[in-house]
């Protein structure tokens, strides 16, 4: 196989310490550099540290931006653009359905692009009219732009399928489980292995962390409930979450590496509140440190779980109280999802996987697809 010179663009770049695609980039663009090839992941300079120029092998490009709600990301993705024209790049991987519209960019180069558009973003309730908007006309033009289309759920990958007749490549968000170098977080917390329940999300109305703290008022106990994460630009939203939960929530803020890992190795039961989007990476990586998990009933959340979790509806928080309760209650029932969670992330989520599912994608797109992968 012909090393293939790669550019990931359109996130806040890595290593990966903010979402989903910040992950995606980490764990893919890793081991496609150890699998020979050479990728170049594009950082905005407020979130990689400005001097940095290498992450584990691979080249990083730190550009400025605008740091506000609607021009971070658009303005960050057209320098990211302007700079990949002339690098030579074989194939470049762009995210977020937002940024479709700067894809004739990269081809002025010549260089194939697939798209990966994560959920349906123009149902998220933090856009006010003009996000919709942009993000609704973004769904049409990663129809028409991109050489390729890449979702993350099947949810997803029909909607573009049975609305506008366009096929995807269906690739997964993966899970690698690793117990932490340094078992400190805990004890900085106060907390207990399996004595407490763990929430990790950005702090936004369509992942509900306001309704799960709505649900956890009313359970019984002293367990605590730990909500791990933060958000840009919704600071009056979460100052009414704090000020609405009971003193039994923790709000440690966003945690990243070992921190992170420490809480989902030892949590009693994952919440996983969210409405909007694909597979979301914190529920994979629940599952492949062996949680309970109590998901919101969503389709693509569905889709994920299968039978090795227990559902609840956001709107309803009263069915989400039944769900703490019976965790509390039943430890052994407990136990027995945690276990078949962790076996079917091994089934259907890995990294590897997905990593040599963007490398056929990549080749094909580059024109070798007659090359071994």
């Amino acid at each position: 196989m012909r090393s293939l010179n790669i550019a990931l663009l359109g996130s806040r770049g890595i290593p990966g310490n903010y979402g989903g695609y910040e992950t995606l980039m980490e764990e893919v663009s890793v081991r496609l550099h150890d699998l020979g090839h050479q990728v170049t992941v594009y950082c905005r300079t407020h979130y990689t540290p400005r001097g940095k120029r290498q992450h584990r092998g691979v080249r990083l490009v730190n550009l400025p931006t605008l740091r506000t709600k609607y021009l971070d990301t658009p303005v960050h993705t057209c320098l990211s653009c302007f700079h990949a024209l002339g690098q030579g790049y074989d194939v470049a991987l762009l995210v977020n359905s937002a940024n479709a519209i700067f894809i004739p960019l990269l081809r002025l180069s010549g260089t194939p692009t697939a798209l990966h558009v994560d959920g349906i973003e123009k149902r998220r309730a933090k856009w006010g009219p003009l996000g919709r908007w942009v993000y609704a006309l973004s769904e049409r033009l990663a129809c028409i732009l991109p050489q390729a289309l890449v979702t993350d759920a099947a949810v997803i990958h029909d909607h573009y399928l049975d609305r506008y007749g366009v096929d995807s490549s269906l690739i997964t968000y993966g899970v690698e489980p690793r117990a932490p170098e340094n078992a400190t977080i805990l004890d900085r917390l106060g907390l207990r292995p399996r004595g407490y329940f763990l929430y990790v999300s950005r702090f936004e109305p369509e992942n509900n962390p306001h309704r799960v703290v709505e649900a956890y008022r009313r359970v019984g106990g002293d367990t605590p409930l730990v909500m791990v994460g933060d958000a840009p630009y919704a600071e009056r939203f979460i100052a009414d979450l704090r000020h609405r939960a009971d003193p039994r929530v923790m709000f440690p803020g966003s945690i990243y590496g070992d921190g992170y890992r420490e809480l989902q190795a030892n949590a009693l039961a994952y919440v996983h509140a969210t409405e909007v989007g694909g597979t979301h990476p914190a529920l994979v990586e629940a599952m492949g440190y062996g949680n309970c998990l109590l998901v919101n009933d969503a389709p693509e959340n569905r889709e994920v779980v299968d039978q090795c979790g227990l559902f609840f509806r956001a709107e309803e928080p009263a069915t989400l109280t039944a769900l703490f309760e019976a965790v509390l209650k039943d430890s052994e029932e407990t136990t027995r999802l945690g276990q078949a969670a962790a076996q079917r992330a091994v089934d259907r989520y890995s990294w590897n996987t997905v990593t040599h599912q963007y490398v056929k994608l990549f080749q094909r797109l580059a024109g070798r697809t007659n090359e071994p992968g």
